[in-house]
């Protein structure tokens, strides 16, 4: 009898009690951005940013969610160190950066980012909403986003800034959109 094999990353619980469940994909300070291949388990390099160009923060989806983009949901998580590609941390919803992308030539799609603080973080652990953020970090976090989707041929526009009420509620609509994708199947 085969043995039982572990779920995909992408099918854990999205909540444990209170605390999201969180899976990194490209660590902070890295110019690798990676993508977690579903198909077969793994991740992939999904692409390598110029010289001087690397995520602020550690950056990953929240399983059993979707969104319009297709994709579970996007997730920068401010943690004191980077974790490895892989990780499976617990993070408190601080807010999001409501925002629209698109592919040339295509229509414009949500493409949220939510804003999460690593349960065992030490340097945030006093954030609990946006406005717990140094002065211009969201301005920093949006333009990063829009020069990486530039450097792939994809505009990135930043729609409005909200808190964790309404970051949860974004994540409850992803986990119901991800559920009725499933019953389809």
């Amino acid at each position: 009898m085969p043995e039982p094999q572990p779920p995909l990353l992408s099918r854990l619980p999205a909540f444990e009690g209170d605390e999201l469940f969180v899976v990194i994909e490209t660590p902070k300070n890295s110019r690798n951005k990676y993508d977690y291949d579903e198909a077969v388990g793994a991740f992939r390099l999904k692409a390598v940013m110029p010289e001087g160009m690397a995520f602020p923060y550690d950056f990953g989806f929240i399983p059993s969610t979707l969104g319009e983009d297709g994709d579970p949901l996007d997730i920068l998580v401010l943690l004191d160190a980077p974790v490895v590609v892989g990780c499976v941390l617990s993070a408190r919803l601080i807010g999001v950066i409501e925002a629209e992308q698109r592919a040339a030539g295509k229509p414009w799609l949500r493409n949220d980012r939510l804003l999460a603080v690593a349960t065992h973080a030490r340097t945030h652990e006093h954030v609990h909403r946006l406005d717990d953020l140094r002065p211009n970090l969201l301005g920093e976090i949006e333009a990063f986003f829009g020069q990486y989707n530039a450097l792939s041929g994809r505009e990135f526009r930043p729609v409005g800034r909200s808190g964790p009420d309404q970051a949860r509620a974004l994540v409850e609509h992803g986990r119901a959109a991800f559920q009725q994708h499933r019953n389809r199947k």
